[in-house]
């Protein structure tokens, strides 16, 4: 099953623009989105394929802790993340 996961990570500074986009081209792979310019955490949405939502949660935490780093972002906790499988999505607009 394919789930989109928002996974952030919180930190002590404010991201610069470039940070954010940094980000932004290391988890397009995954179909992927990020945030965070001007806010003391930075945020990414990757789309993975997971049997369940812990599994898929969890695998979307190792690509974001990769892709942060692949960006150059300081190595801040994960302060939250959510999932939402796509078979979810199509219901609520079905």
């Amino acid at each position: 099953m394919r789930w989109s996961i928002s996974v952030r990570a919180d930190g002590d500074r404010p991201m610069e623009r470039e940070e954010i986009v940094e980000l932004a081209d290391a988890v397009a792979r995954w179909e992927g989105i990020a945030s965070g310019i001007g806010t003391t955490s930075y945020a990414a949405q990757v789309v993975v394929e997971a049997p369940t939502s812990d599994e898929a949660v969890d695998a979307a935490i190792e690509l974001f802790t990769e892709a942060a780093r692949q960006a150059g972002l300081p190595e801040w906790p994960v302060a939250w993340a959510e999932s939402v499988s796509e078979e979810s999505e199509f219901e609520e607009y079905g």
